[in-house]
């Protein structure tokens, strides 16, 4: 049964489709059972953009709705190349974004030439000129991506410290400001559930976001979420979260007036004075997230971070790639090999050693 925040996405997805020519909407069709609503709400978007920006080079006369699948037919490699350039210099896209637009007009055209077929079995497109645009040439290596992000995260003792001063250290910070401390103890054991679980599992926020209480198995350490691509697995986290969990469930129906029919694990307050407690919303976990961090004193935290956090951490530990692919849910192994170059403290002992005078007795 798709969830609260799930349902919501369709919406939305539904009412942008609206807005586009409707081979679009038949290509998402031909993608749902592939991809979840929020990919391809993505894609959408970034239909959107590509579309609007053909009619504002005047490559067409009319509404986004009605261009029509001749006109893509005969756009040049020239006017390909200029809207990358747009997103690149004018909208001020990082290359990997742009490579990741190309990627989902690619996957269009390719729809449109290859897959569709009209009644007389003839493709919708005949020439398809994304297969023509290269993508950008990404020169920056694992081990440059990894040192960015290695400031960016949570390394050695920080891991704990920051579950500490999100379960504890912040209240006593703030201690002498009420309205932000009655908040923070309004929130205290959910939003340490929250931070627990990602450190402990490496969950991406939008599976923190539809989890319900059933989909917890409490002998196991496990939860049931559904990845990209609407793919389910029990994923496994650790005993420290299991523990900040059990917490926040014992006062949870209590503390946010959560009804009986609601199963959604993370909540908010209910608002107004008829309001009834809802899911928390991803954004809100964002906010919440960026909080504690501020206060921490590492603003660059994100949920993400804190996904990419656990990965390190597990990394180091367990040293098995294939198993912390499966753990993230990455669709590639390649996109796990990132972590196998954060912190490497064997190399930089070795680089250390070499520093070191030589015992000539050897």
């Amino acid at each position: 049964m798709a969830s609260e925040s799930q349902q919501q996405q369709y919406k939305k997805l539904q009412s942008i489709l609206k807005e586009l020519p409707w081979y679009v909407a038949e290509y998402i069709d031909h993608k749902r059972r592939k991809l979840s609503a929020a990919s391809l709400l993505n894609y959408c978007h970034d239909y959107k953009i590509f579309f609007n920006w053909m009619i504002s080079e005047q490559l067409f006369s009319g509404a986004v709705k009605d261009i029509p699948l001749e006109r893509l037919e005969k756009l040049t490699v020239q006017q390909v190349e200029g809207f990358l350039y747009a997103l690149q210099y004018e909208l001020n896209n990082k290359e990997i974004t742009v490579n990741r637009k190309l990627s989902a007009l690619k996957s269009l055209f390719n729809y449109l030439q290859n897959i569709a077929e009209t009644r007389d079995l003839k493709p919708y497109l005949q020439r398809n000129v994304m297969a023509k645009i290269e993508f950008n040439e990404l020169n920056e290596s694992m081990e440059t991506t990894a040192n960015k992000m290695e400031g960016k995260i949570l390394l050695g003792d920080e891991y704990e410290k920051f579950r500490r001063f999100v379960a504890h250290d912040y209240g006593e910070i703030f201690k002498d400001n009420k309205k932000l401390l009655n908040f923070y103890k309004l929130n205290q054991e959910r939003d340490t559930a929250i931070v627990s679980l990602i450190l402990g599992s490496g969950l991406r926020l939008s599976e923190v976001v539809n989890l319900d209480i059933d989909d917890i198995d409490f002998s196991k350490y496990s939860a049931r979420v559904i990845r990209k691509g609407n793919k389910e697995q029990y994923v496994f986290f650790s005993k420290i979260a299991m523990d900040d969990l059990q917490q926040y469930l014992n006062i949870r129906e209590s503390r946010y007036g959560v009804e009986k029919n609601n199963k959604s694990l993370f909540v908010a307050a209910p608002m107004g004075p008829k309001g009834k407690s809802r899911r928390l919303t991803g954004r809100s976990i964002e906010k919440l997230i960026e909080k504690y961090a501020i206060a921490f004193g590492k603003p660059a935290l994100s949920v993400h971070k804190l996904r990419h956090s656990f990965a390190t951490r597990y990394h180091s530990e367990i040293n098995d790639v294939p198993k912390l692919r499966r753990q993230l849910g990455h669709s590639s192994i390649q996109t796990t090999m990132i972590y196998t170059h954060i912190r490497n403290d064997d190399l930089r002992s070795a680089v250390d050693r070499m520093d070191l005078p030589k015992d000539h007795n050897e």
